[in-house]
């Protein structure tokens, strides 16, 4: 059974209350708030974050949590270090929402520019271990013997992807499992759309090099 995660940050300490449940850390949230409503800009919630409405913090969170605790997942492939570096980049939202500066920038993109980083920090310090050490996410559900060749070929595409250099395996999830244009990647990443195109070819290149000899396996009988 998977267990999906919630984060809100509390008026009393600044962030929810941690708690346990089947193994893994979970953040207990408060109960959602009336006020507030779904089309108010990022920028205006977080403006009335910054003013003490807790309601606008859940919005954000329903936002963009779930697309920031995907793409940590697919960069660590491991779900309790995805889920940290999912609540640490929105603990840093909430620290710096009285200084967020409305218009400067795109608050999806400064969010998974900081989670990003945050999954480079973590992937540098397992830089000595090899691949077959790296945790798979874990899933508890029963594994049926007609999806077996079917996860066989998604393990096989992601130790791909994972085997790429940092950038290359953040500018092809952030363009083809994020769907982010070629210039918000460039934002997030901190380099120049042509760089982005670049990164895309060679990391483009290098996978079908590395699943050249897997194709039987991963085209559909």
């Amino acid at each position: 059974m998977s267990v999906g995660i919630a984060f809100q940050p509390s008026a009393a300490s600044g962030i929810g209350r941690r708690h346990r449940q089947g193994g893994v850390n979970m953040i207990e949230t408060a109960r959602p708030a009336t006020a507030g409503t779904e089309s108010d800009d990022d920028d205006a919630l977080i403006a009335r974050f910054a003013a003490g409405d807790q309601s606008a913090a859940r919005l954000l969170t329903e936002r963009h949590l779930g697309r920031v605790l995907a793409l940590a997942t697919r960069m660590l492939r491991d779900t309790a270090e995805a889920e940290d570096v999912a609540q640490e980049a929105m603990m840093r939202a909430w620290r710096n929402a009285p200084k967020w500066e409305p218009g400067r920038a795109k608050f999806s993109t400064w969010l998974h520019k900081v989670a990003l980083n945050l999954c480079y920090d973590r992937l540098r310090k397992r830089k000595s271990a090899s691949l077959d050490e790296v945790a798979e996410p874990v899933d508890d559900r029963a594994s049926a013997q007609d999806g077996m060749e079917s996860e066989e070929r998604l393990s096989v595409l992601k130790d791909a992807i994972q085997s790429l250099p940092e950038r290359q395996r953040a500018a092809i999830q952030l363009r083809h499992f994020e769907e982010r244009g070629n210039d918000e990647t460039a934002e997030i990443l901190g380099v120049s759309i042509e760089a982005v195109e670049s990164l895309l070819s060679r990391g483009r290149r290098a996978l079908r090099d590395r699943l050249a000899g897997q194709r039987a396996l991963l085209l559909e009988e």
